[in-house]
C-alpha cells in the first residue's frame, strides 16, 4: 500500500512543478512585423550598389576561351539530350558527364523518349553577363525549337557544367 501511495505523490509533485499552460487568447486583427534594427548604408548613408550596378566577379573573368568552351559544353549536352531513340540508362549516362550534381538527380527520371527534339540543327548561342563568370546562359536551336541551357562552374578553371534544360515555348 505505500507504493502506490509513493507513486501518486510522486506524480502530484511532478504536476505541480510542470509550467502552467497559457491559455491567454491570440490578438484578433493582423499582426505587423517591426524591424528589430535599421537598414544598413554604405558609408555615407548611400546605397549598397551605388548606381544600381554589381562588382564584377572576384576571381573570374570572361575570356574567349571561357566562351568557346561554354558553347562547346551546350551543343554537346543538347546533342546528347536530343536522342529519344536512345536506351534511358545510356541516355542518362552520356547525357550525365555534362550535368551538375542537381541536374544530373533531376533528369535521371526522365524518359528519353518523351524528348521531342533528336538533333542539334545550329550552333549554341551564349548570353553572357560580364559581371557573372560562374554562370552563363545558352540557347541551342534543334529540330523541335530551341532550347534554353543553364551552365555553371565553380571556378575559372572548372568546367562548365548544365544545371537546366529549357524546352522551347510552344
Amino acid at each position: 500500500m505505500k507504493k502506490p501511495l509513493a507513486l501518486i505523490a510522486a506524480a502530484l509533485l511532478c504536476a505541480a512543478c510542470a509550467p502552467a499552460a497559457n491559455t491567454t487568447p491570440a490578438p484578433a486583427g493582423p499582426l505587423t512585423a517591426m524591424p528589430s534594427a535599421p537598414v544598413s548604408l554604405s558609408a555615407g548613408s548611400g546605397p549598397q550598389a551605388p548606381g544600381g550596378t554589381a562588382p564584377a566577379t572576384t576571381g573570374i573573368t570572361w575570356d574567349q576561351a571561357s566562351k568557346d568552351k561554354a558553347v562547346e559544353v551546350a551543343e554537346k549536352a543538347m546533342a546528347d539530350f536530343a536522342r529519344p531513340g536512345v536506351e534511358e540508362k545510356q541516355w542518362a549516362n552520356d547525357l550525365a558527364r555534362w550535368l551538375t550534381p542537381q541536374a544530373t538527380a533531376d533528369y535521371s527520371a526522365v524518359d528519353p523518349a518523351n524528348v521531342p527534339a533528336n538533333r542539334v540543327t545550329g550552333p549554341a548561342t551564349l548570353s553572357v553577363d560580364e559581371t557573372n563568370g560562374y554562370g552563363v546562359t545558352a540557347t541551342v536551336p534543334t529540330n523541335a525549337g530551341t532550347y534554353t541551357l543553364q551552365l555553371l562552374r565553380t571556378g575559372s578553371q572548372a568546367p562548365w557544367k548544365v544545371n537546366r534544360l529549357t524546352p522551347p515555348t510552344s
